[in-house]
């Protein structure tokens, strides 16, 4: 025996799997298409009427601030290395910058091309140009439209909003100005403006330009917000310009202009500082000068007068004694102070000494103080770390606060001594002070004068010679002034950074797809009812004996009055399934019944039996629906007579049973509505009734109640040789199947098929999931087979003809936009 290839088996699986589930949703590619097609127009429109933004960019190198000779004249400068491009970057991006740029532009009035569609800025392409007195009062941001009368005349015109104008708050224009001839070159003058306009490009007759005027500041801090700037790497010092710009050739002017005048401003500056210090020394130098020879003449004069001797030794040394006292003094006072702040911290009574600074940093040599203060710190620490955790009220906290109390008393008291102490030290050292201050009183008041002049000379002389030093040094730098910057790359081309349309038209084209097909992912998985065949085997475990097309004709009776249509060969497939089961009985009797209303059960079975009739089987249908009876209504009967009235007795059978308009049809009513219906189905007169319909009748087709909302169903499916359950795709709901399901597994009932109604599209069930003894193959290919074999009558044929040549492009989205 040939070994079975199971993997052969589950590849196939898995291939139709995929099939089915591409299948399944390719089947709405008309919604796919329809929203793609929306948003790619949505996408389009976007970019017709938005104005198209580009990057411009260029470079700068920054260099070092000096060379290593200069930082070696310039002593105070030898250790800095003179780069800091955080700053350069802040210069840059300052208003001060743009401003020194702006001066070499024409950005102060913006010229556009009137046009309904968008802003299309014309810069330096416009055929006028404004000049503005900015000195003068101005209207700004207000657009006015010029037209060009001739090369010597034009007129100016308020700018009202369009259609697709958006944006209708706008600043008021000057009104004195508009609807009035004007001659280029002309000044114009108001209360609120004064500018003149010239003709730059002739011949430009009948040219309508809208021209607005820009405030400058508004303009620097505008174009100081869009600058940016960035380092190109890590380890180099080129800075990287860009802005973000409507128009290539104004972002490019604006970026070159910066950059040019980010080398001036730096140049100058650089400039300013050396002419400055030059001029500050030169000055100082003349008056040093003049002292110092007047000094000079002085001591000369001085020391010729008095013939002094060399007193320095006796002077030197009394002087150095003052002055050590002097810093003694100033050492105590700092300690005095410190002890003082102690103090008074302890007096506050507070709980943080986290500020408390130890004396031993300040330099105070007390082991006692240091050690106790360094004790309040730990518990002051403890404290503020066990707070963030409990309250103030907590054990350990008070248990701190107790030991902080000891600590301060002991810290009071020693401080309090300290400064005692130290007061008397320092009234000591003041009283040996003044003693050493006497005896330098005692010195000749000749000699002490010519220390004095001396003293004085000496400084102006030493301030001479270092200004002087300092005047060649500011000379040499002056001279070698270069800008520490350049230019690396110009600005040149602009990159389109919005709207990106590439990007955008594919992220339309995905939305477009995703949108609907994620609205249809969600729709499958919270919709609960079948939805084809594959769902129905999932959750139908009893056999199919048949489906039914979903019928688009105005009539309940499609197999009477439409016996060509696809829906009525659907009810001969079933009929023959049917004989095929029920073989060597003489009478079959078969129960209709589903799960729910609504599921076509009625439609089923009337539809069934019209199938029988045409067979030349003698057929009769009833209406053992008690609850919501509608067969009546079906053949236009209005009698009240029934099953409901046979069933309590008061007609006979044959009194109930009534023949349609067609051959070997019958139907009998349901009657009235009884009180207890499910009573009534029950009783031994339903059995006689049976029995005599399957005397007198080839075929008996029961329509009953939905199974799934009474319990009377399920008694009379064991008196039927068939019972057809029906399910409806895309109505009936899967939870409703599990009854039946358990009914038919735990053998309940018997000789129990499916029904698939109302299919409205079969296309996507691959061969394998369509079973059972009906017509299932018919449905493949939409259907085509039928439609195509068994049309309708000649007359309608040709109108479906002539309706398919026009609207043939939009069938299959029509079929496909339908509500399932």
């Amino acid at each position: 025996m040939e070994k079975l290839d199971l993997s052969q088996l589950d590849n196939e699986e898995k291939a139709l799997e995929i099939r089915y589930v591409v299948a399944k949703y390719i089947r709405f590619w008309p919604w796919y298409v329809l929203f793609v097609f929306l948003f790619v127009t949505a996408t389009y429109i976007f970019h017709r009427y938005t104005v198209d933004e580009f990057e411009v960019t260029g470079s700068l190198v920054i260099k070092n601030n000096s060379t290593p000779e200069a930082r070696i004249l310039d002593r105070s400068n030898i250790f800095n290395s003179g780069i800091n491009l955080e700053n350069d970057i802040l210069r840059l991006r300052s208003k001060n910058l743009a401003k020194e740029a702006l001066k070499k532009l024409h950005f102060d009035v913006e010229y556009f091309a009137k046009t309904n569609i968008k802003d299309i800025e014309l810069y330096d392409r416009s055929p006028i140009r404004v000049e503005v007195d900015w000195d003068h009062l101005q209207v700004t941001d207000a657009p006015v439209e010029l037209e060009i009368l001739s090369d010597e005349t034009f007129r100016l015109r308020q700018v009202l909003g369009g259609f697709m104008d958006f944006n209708r708050v706008q600043a008021a224009g000057d009104e004195s100005v508009f609807d009035k001839t004007y001659t280029f070159g002309e000044t114009i003058e108001t209360a609120r403006s004064k500018f003149r306009v010239l003709l730059v490009n002739p011949g430009r007759i009948g040219d309508q330009v809208i021209f607005r005027l820009v405030n400058p500041s508004a303009l620097e801090d505008q174009l100081a917000k869009s600058i940016q700037v960035s380092t190109v790497n890590e380890y180099s010092s080129v800075l990287r310009i860009s802005t973000t710009t409507k128009v290539v050739e104004k972002g490019r002017d604006y970026i070159n202009a910066l950059m040019q005048a980010y080398i001036e401003y730096d140049l100058n500056e650089k400039n300013k500082i050396q002419e400055n210090s030059i001029d500050f020394i030169d000055e100082q130098l003349g008056y040093l000068e003049d002292s110092m020879k007047s000094k000079q003449r002085e001591l000369l004069r001085f020391k010729v007068e008095n013939k002094l001797l060399d007193v320095s030794a006796e002077f030197s040394s009394i002087l150095g004694k003052i002055n050590d006292l002097d810093e003694r003094s100033a050492q105590l006072d700092y300690q005095l102070k410190y002890f003082e702040e102690i103090r008074d911290y302890m007096e506050a009574k507070s709980r943080d000494y986290a500020d408390v600074i130890a004396p031993s940093v300040i330099g105070v040599p007390d082991p006692l103080l240091n050690g106790l203060i360094q004790s309040l710190v730990t518990l002051s620490q403890d404290r503020r770390k066990l707070l963030a955790t409990v309250n103030e009220n907590h054990p350990e906290v008070l248990k701190i606060d107790v030991q902080m109390e000891k600590v301060q008393d002991a810290l009071f008291e020693n401080v309090v001594n300290l400064i005692e102490n130290t007061k008397k030290q320092r009234n000591s050292l003041m009283a040996e002070i003044r003693t050493y201050d006497s005896q330098f009183a005692t010195l000749p008041e000749s000699e002490s004068e010519y220390t004095d002049i001396f003293r004085e000379y000496q400084l102006r002389e030493n301030i001479f010679t270092y200004l002087l030093e300092k005047r060649v040094e500011a000379g040499i730098a002056r001279a070698a002034n270069v800008s520490d910057n350049a230019i690396l790359d110009l600005a040149k081309q602009g990159t389109l950074v919005f709207p990106k349309k590439t990007q955008n038209y594919g992220l339309a084209v995905a939305l477009g797809f995703l949108l609907p097909f994620g609205f249809i992912v969600l729709r499958e998985m919270f919709d609960d009812s079948i939805k084809d065949q594959r769902d129905l085997k999932k959750h139908f475990m009893i056999p199919q004996l048949g489906v039914i097309g979903y019928s688009t004709k105005d009539t309940n009776k499609v197999v009477l009055e439409h016996p060509k249509s696809a829906v009525a060969e659907s009810f001969r497939s079933l009929r023959s399934a049917i004989a095929y089961l029920a073989s060597g009985k003489n009478t079959k009797k078969i129960l209709v019944t589903s799960s729910v209303s609504g599921e076509g059960k009625t439609f089923t079975s009337l539809n069934l039996a019209s199938a029988m009739a045409l067979g030349s089987k003698k057929t009769v249908v009833v209406g053992a629906d008690l609850r919501r009876p509608k067969l009546a209504s079906y053949f236009n009967h209005t009698e009240k007579v029934g099953l409901s009235t046979y069933l309590i007795g008061k007609v006979a059978a044959e009194d109930i049973i009534f023949p349609s308009q067609h051959h070997n049809l019958y139907f009998v009513p349901s009657g009235v509505i009884p009180p207890n219906p499910a009573e009534l189905l029950q009783t031994p007169k339903l059995k006689e009734f049976l029995n005599y319909l399957e005397e007198r009748f080839d075929i008996v087709v029961f329509d009953t109640p939905p199974m799934g909302l009474v319990s009377e169903t399920i008694d009379l499916m064991r008196l039927f040789d068939i019972n057809l359950y029906v399910v409806r795709q895309n109505y009936t709901v899967k939870d409703h199947l599990v009854m039946i399901n358990d009914l038919f597994n735990n053998k309940q009932v018997t000789s129990v098929y499916g029904v698939f109604n109302g299919i409205l599209n079969s296309g996507y069930h691959y061969e394998g999931y369509n079973y059972g003894y009906g017509n299932t193959y018919l449905y493949s290919q939409n259907n085509k087979y039928m439609y195509n074999y068994y049309g309708d009558d000649l007359e309608t044929k040709r109108k479906k003809i002539k309706k398919s040549k026009k609207f043939e492009p939009l069938k299959a989205i029509k079929k496909a936009f339908r509500i399932r």
